[in-house]
């Protein structure tokens, strides 16, 4: 528990969970697909880019590359990261309006955005211009949530459904959607902190001194019946503009 309290938690790598948790992953293999469609973009944006974690393992990057975060944590980690490959990483607020003029960019990418403001996306791409995205579904790892704060209403947040019809709003057609649900496990009481403090609309508000009981009674679950099982959702959408 004091280990997973203290380890630093900036950026989008989790290789801190290695051999303590393990989630699925989609099958239609978000890096693979941002590296085919790198060759064939001359100005490509990356929003919300983490800690850079998505760009740096792309092999191929347009000469015009050009990263948003937020968090001044990530923003370092990012720099470091994506500077040595010619991408400028720009500070942002995540809110609109994107610093960018109009129809500048023909890819935008964004993974696990916290909100897409389909609008500012339409307006920054070229006529032609597609955004590919891949975010986390509804009710992602909600055993989890669940767990801490007890049962959780249905909503439609995060709903494929109405992020298709909040990019059609804004002018953009749908070329692909699809979702899959995600086994998740975690092995032990420390990979389940270490998640929470990473990923915290998960358990908002979440400390070990504050779940301490809680922290208590999952360790005992995990020690007497395995690993603790929940379920991610993720879901690619892409989209193009009209050319």
């Amino acid at each position: 528990m004091a280990d997973a309290e203290s380890v630093p938690v900036e950026g989008w790598d989790f290789s801190w969970l290695n051999g303590r948790a393990t989630e699925e992953r989609p099958s239609w293999r978000y890096s693979r697909l941002i590296a085919e469609r790198m060759p064939h973009a001359s100005a490509a944006l990356d929003i919300q880019t983490g800690g850079g974690e998505v760009l740096a393992g792309v092999p191929w990057l347009p000469a015009l590359t050009v990263a948003t975060e937020s968090w001044p944590p990530n923003i370092v980690r990012a720099s470091q990261r994506l500077r040595p490959r010619g991408v400028a990483v720009i500070a942002d607020d995540d809110e609109p309006r994107l610093p960018f003029a109009d129809g500048v960019f023909d890819l935008v990418i964004s993974r696990h955005p916290v909100v897409t403001w389909w609008n500012e996306i339409a307006r920054v791409l070229r006529p032609g211009g597609a955004y590919l995205s891949q975010q986390v579904g509804p009710r992602s790892v909600v055993e989890l949530t669940e767990f801490f704060l007890g049962p959780q209403p249905p909503n439609s947040h995060r709903d494929p459904e109405s992020a298709r019809q909040d990019a059609e709003a804004a002018g953009l057609e749908i070329v692909d959607l699809r979702m899959e649900r995600l086994r998740t496990e975690f092995h032990d009481v420390g990979a389940v902190i270490y998640f929470l403090r990473k990923v915290i609309w998960i358990v908002p508000g979440f400390t070990v001194d504050r779940y301490r009981a809680e922290l208590k009674a999952l360790h005992d679950r995990i020690q007497a019946e395995g690993p603790f099982v929940a379920h991610a959702t993720r879901f690619l959408i892409e989209a193009r503009k009209p050319a």
